[in-house]
């Protein structure tokens, strides 16, 4: 295991069992904060594998927090602990950014489980994530060389495939990706 944990609660008794709870499981607690906004600092220094944020606290409340460091991604994985379990607050927590809801009083049966579960989702979502930017990349870098592409067509009175095969060759001369070909090409006929 050895996951490293955020854990934020305005209450030091409840933070103090949950980082027993946790540690008696063989989690890191690296750090412990009173309220969201203090959580989101603690988050952006540490980059934790698992915030636990309470919804009730002063400043800035769990679902705000949650929120931010979602969007931020600054945890891979965000679960709220707290004594509400109405609707009205798991409907909200859905569009926060969590992987999970536990409802206090914090039983370890209940907590571990849901922070493992959380880790997967939060590992699954990053993937996913990564896989998103590679693919935008890949198709922002084929953009660009089909535009280059065009130029050359236009300046050399040439084909398609010509103009691919000396982007091709150039990159292969100048031991540069294609992409990089292109974007000097696209610099150039400004």
């Amino acid at each position: 295991m050895g996951y490293r944990i955020v854990i934020a609660d305005d209450e030091p008794i409840t933070r103090m069992d949950i980082r027993e709870i946790l540690l008696h499981a063989g989690y890191e607690v690296v750090g412990e904060a009173s309220d969201g906004f203090d959580a989101i600092e603690l988050c952006k220094k540490l980059n934790p594998d698992v915030v636990l944020l309470d919804i009730k606290m002063p400043l800035l409340d769990g679902l705000k927090a949650a929120h931010i460091i979602h969007e931020e991604q600054h945890a891979k994985a965000i679960l709220l602990i707290t004594a509400y379990s109405s609707m009205e607050f798991i409907d909200q927590a859905k569009n926060s950014g969590v992987v999970g809801y536990v409802v206090k009083p914090i039983k370890e049966e209940a907590l571990i489980p849901m922070i493992e579960v959380g880790i997967a989702r939060g590992e699954e979502l990053s993937q996913k994530q990564k896989e998103i930017e590679q693919t935008k990349k890949r198709l922002e870098a084929r953009a660009m060389i089909e535009k280059a592409k065009g130029v050359l067509m236009k300046e050399h009175n040439i084909g398609e495939e010509e103009a691919f095969q000396m982007i091709r060759k150039l990159g292969m001369d100048k031991r540069r990706p294609m992409q990089d070909i292109a974007e000097i090409i696209l610099l150039n006929h400004r």
